[in-house]
C-alpha cells in the first residue's frame, strides 16, 4: 500500500497544484489551454515515439497477452458507449467519449510504476508490449467511432467514411508519433546524441505539463450532475476490465509474469489521454476530467486488492 501511495500521491499533488493555480487566479484559462495543447500535440507524441522506437519484443512473447488485455479493452469501450447512450441518455458523441474513458487505461504513469514497485524492473517486458499498441488501438477505436457518428449526423455517405476516418487518424499528433516510432523501430534507425537529448528534454515535460493542465481543467469543469456516469466509468475501468483480462489470461495459460502485468495494467484508472480525446472533439470534457481524478483515487484501493489476488 505504501508503494502504491508513493506512486499515486505525486500525481495528485501535481493535479492539485494546477487546480489551485487556476482557482486562485495565478494561471489563466488561456494558459491552461496552451499547456494542454503543448502536452497533447508535442510532448506526449515525443514520449510515445521514443517508447515505441526503443521497444524490444522478447523471444518469449505470447500473443495471448494482447488478446487477454485488448478483449477487455474493447468490451469496456462497448459497455461504456452503450451504457452512456441507453442508461444515461447521452447523445452519441458524448457516448463515444464516455466509452473512450472506459477504454483508455493509465498504462504508463501508474501502470509501469506500480508493476515495477510490486515485482521489480525485470517484470516490465509484458507492460511494454501492451503499451506499444495501447495508443494506436485506443485512438483507432475512439476516432473511428467518433467519425462514424459525426458522419452519420452530417449525412456523409458510407463511401466517404474510410477517407474521413483516415484523415482524422493521421492528423492526430499522437498517432503520428506512434507511427514514426514504429517506422524507426522496424528500420532500426539511430539518431545523433544531440537529437536524443533534445527528445528526452521534451519527454520530461510531458506528464508534469499534462497533469498540471488537467488540474486547471478540473477547476473549470467541476462534476455537476455527472455522478452516476462517473460511477459507471469507475466500475468498468477498475473492476470489469481487469476481471476479463484475468479470466482470459488464466484460461490461455499466460505465464505468471505476463498475467500480473496484464491484470495490473487493466486495473489502472483512465489515463490523461481520455481528457485529451474529449478535448479534441469538445465532448464530455467535464466527465472525462472528473473520471480521471476520481478513478485514480479509487485505484489506490482496487489496485491493492488486485495485488492481493494475483499470484
Amino acid at each position: 500500500m505504501q508503494a502504491l501511495l508513493e506512486v499515486v500521491l505525486p500525481v495528485f499533488l501535481v493535479i492539485a497544484a494546477g487546480y489551485g493555480a487556476v482557482w486562485k487566479g495565478w494561471f489563466s484559462d488561456a494558459a491552461v489551454d496552451g499547456l494542454i495543447t503543448f502536452a497533447q500535440n508535442f510532448a506526449i507524441p515525443c514520449m510515445l515515439f521514443r517508447a515505441i522506437w526503443t521497444l524490444e519484443l522478447g523471444d518469449d512473447f505470447n500473443p495471448w497477452l494482447l488478446v487477454s488485455y485488448y478483449t477487455g479493452s474493447a468490451t469496456c469501450f462497448t459497455a461504456g458507449l452503450l451504457g452512456a447512450r441507453y442508461l444515461f441518455k447521452r447523445d452519441w458523441e458524448d457516448a463515444v467519449t464516455i466509452g473512450f474513458c472506459c477504454l483508455f487505461a493509465n498504462t504508463v504513469v501508474i501502470g509501469l510504476a506500480l508493476t515495477e514497485r510490486a515485482y521489480g524492473s525485470d517484470a516490465l517486458q509484458a507492460n511494454y508490449v501492451i503499451v506499444a499498441l495501447h495508443s494506436p488501438f485506443c485512438y483507432g477505436v475512439g476516432i473511428t467511432a467518433m467519425e462514424i457518428v459525426r458522419a452519420r449526423s452530417a449525412g456523409i455517405s458510407n463511401r466517404a467514411l474510410p477517407g474521413k476516418v483516415g484523415r482524422a487518424m493521421f492528423r492526430n499528433a499522437m498517432v503520428i508519433g506512434i507511427g514514426l516510432g514504429m517506422f524507426a523501430n522496424l528500420a532500426d534507425l539511430s539518431l545523433p546524441t544531440v537529437a536524443t537529448d533534445a527528445l528526452d528534454m521534451m519527454i520530461r515535460t510531458a506528464l508534469p505539463a499534462a497533469l498540471f493542465g488537467m488540474g486547471g481543467v478540473l477547476c473549470r469543469y467541476r462534476p455537476r450532475g455527472d455522478g452516476r456516469v462517473i460511477a459507471y466509468i469507475c466500475v468498468i475501468s477498475l473492476v470489469l476490465h481487469p476481471t476479463i483480462t484475468w479470466t482470459l489470461g488464466t484460461i490461455t495459460n499466460l505465464s505468471v509474469e505476463a498475467l500480473r502485468s496484464a491484470v495490473l495494467t487493466a486495473a489502472m484508472a483512465p489515463g490523461f489521454n481520455v481528457y485529451v480525446f474529449a478535448n479534441m472533439y469538445g465532448r464530455a470534457r467535464r466527465v472525462a476530467a472528473s473520471a480521471v481524478l476520481i478513478t485514480t483515487a479509487l485505484s489506490i484501493i482496487t489496485a491493492w486488492m488486485w495485488l492481493s489476488v494475483l499470484p
